[in-house]
């Protein structure tokens, strides 16, 4: 069967784009210093008694209803409207961040998730808020309390909604998300959970690995289901956490008897990552092979433009082809995950999915950190291993490749790591740039070694000068030289 004629797993074996609603006052923010200001104000400008300190007590419900406790029906709507004409001068700046707050939406950040605040307050005074205090929301929404929170929930596709009121509760059960509660405000923990919370957090600063943990666990059942979509495949396996981790999580869906490691063997593959590769395939049980690619004698290869990826990646798929029909495998995958998807230009992607092969690991939404988490749980070896891109990322774009340069930035690259060993090295890289090498290691070893050994190691294996790069290791520093990064997207 041609990986081009294979269909992909039903898409009930996926993930929904992490989208986490939350909810502003005392949830976000600790926004009762200028709310009660105002409130004080408009009590003196009135002459009516007004209890602010009663009044922040109970944050949560629309302004209509907290008025209704101390001005006449035919008088609620006219001091709306003076409350809100107050807000922007004496509410916004007393307004604090709440503990866990901005660490709270990074960690949706990294996840490649986004966030929406829904709030009963009125939609330009969240914007002033989120402004003020740097606070990065994707979607603020205003002027919705309860039950009626759940329709903008819906809208954007909330999967996930965080607030302190049991009207946040109510809003997360009508919108069908998980309904996440903090006892940062009028309710205790205890109430919030016989409202009936799903989670029940002190605050905001637990969130994080709360989220951490629950979307981790969402996304490999969405992995296994659909590796179990598929009787046998074929695992492009270049030895790396990626493709690891992957090969290992099909050995468990399908089971390792259904299971081919491939990985490729061309002057590109670092000589170091065979034996590891082929270790660590035995390790699970799996059949290993490794066939050679021939992507030298592919032209567009050879000239090393932005697209230079994706006749090396056309390639591979096509070598896999053969082996796939030979053992009857109905499916090649290849360990992309949902941050390659998104990193910048990759014609390597492009080429892989003309071709029919699948990317379960971003079908699934699994980042590069989660698959490294997920791999720790699991006791694998290849957890923190070290990105180890194919030679040819070092060879500067418009040098033509050949054998020799690529033998001789693997040569570079261990002699190197060698010198570096006692200091715990991570990652190294010596980028070809025609006139020199340039040499990356990790960031925090620059101040900490000697540069002349680490030059004349490089020296010495043939190229005519060599640099430290003083921004250290960066993966995929070469794009940054790419004059015309789109056109190869």
């Amino acid at each position: 069967m041609s990986t081009a004629e294979i269909q992909p797993a039903p898409a009930t074996a996926d993930v929904p784009e992490l989208v986490v609603g939350f909810d502003l006052d005392m949830t976000l923010i600790d926004s009762r210093p200028g709310i009660q200001a105002v409130w004080d104000l408009l009590s003196a400008e009135t002459g009516v008694p007004i209890d602010s300190d009663l009044v922040v007590s109970r944050l949560g419900p629309p302004l209509t209803i907290e008025m209704a406790n101390w001005f006449p029906p035919e008088q609620i709507d006219a001091m709306v409207v003076r409350y809100r004409e107050h807000y922007p001068s004496h509410a916004i700046t007393g307004s604090l961040p709440l503990p866990g707050a901005a660490e709270s939406l990074a960690a949706v950040r990294a996840l490649r998730g986004r966030t929406m605040v829904v709030s009963a307050k009125y939609t330009p005074s969240v914007l002033l808020h989120m402004q003020h205090l740097g606070l990065d929301i994707d979607e603020p929404v205003g002027d919705l309390h309860g039950a009626e929170k759940g329709t903008a929930l819906r809208e954007h596709k909330a999967t996930i909604y965080v607030g302190d009121h049991t009207a946040d509760i109510e809003g997360a059960r009508a919108a069908g998300a998980v309904a996440v509660a903090v006892a940062t405000g009028p309710f205790t923990a205890d109430e919030l959970r016989a409202y009936g919370a799903d989670v029940v957090l002190n605050d905001l600063t637990e969130f994080p690995a709360w989220l951490d943990a629950y979307v981790l666990e969402q996304r490999l059942e969405a992995l296994m289901k659909r590796l179990s979509g598929y009787d046998k495949m074929v695992v492009a396996f270049s030895g790396g956490a990626d493709s690891a981790f992957l090969l290992a999580a099909a050995a468990r869906a399908i089971g390792p008897a259904n299971v081919v490691a491939a990985t490729a063997i061309s002057p590109s593959l670092p000589a170091a990552e065979l034996e590891p590769a082929a270790r660590f395939a035995d390790s699970l049980g799996v059949r290993h092979l490794t066939p050679h690619t021939h992507e030298m004698d592919r032209e567009g290869y050879q000239a090393n433009a932005g697209d230079r990826c994706y006749f090396c990646k056309a390639e591979l798929v096509e070598t896999l082809q053969p082996i796939a029909d030979e053992f009857g495998m109905t499916a090649i995958a290849t360990g992309t995950n949902a941050d390659d998807a998104i990193a910048g230009f990759r014609p390597g992607i492009r080429a892989a999915f003309e071709r029919g092969a699948l990317t379960p690991l971003k079908d699934a939404r699994l980042t590069k950190a989660q698959i490294r988490e997920a791999s720790r749980s699991w006791g694998l070896e290849t957890s923190d291993k070290p990105a180890a891109a194919c030679l040819s990322s070092r060879i500067a774009y418009g040098i033509r490749i050949t054998p020799n340069l690529l033998a001789r930035v693997d040569r570079a690259e261990q002699a190197v790591r060698s010198r570096l060993t006692p200091y715990g090295v991570q990652n190294v890289r010596v980028r070809d740039l025609g006139d020199a090498g340039s040499i990356e290691i990790d960031r925090d070893l620059l101040d900490r070694v000697d540069h002349e050994p680490l030059i004349a190691a490089v020296v010495a294996e043939g190229f005519p000068a060599a640099r430290l790069d003083p921004r250290g290791f960066r993966s995929g520093s070469m794009n940054e030289r790419l004059k015309n990064p789109e056109k190869y997207r």
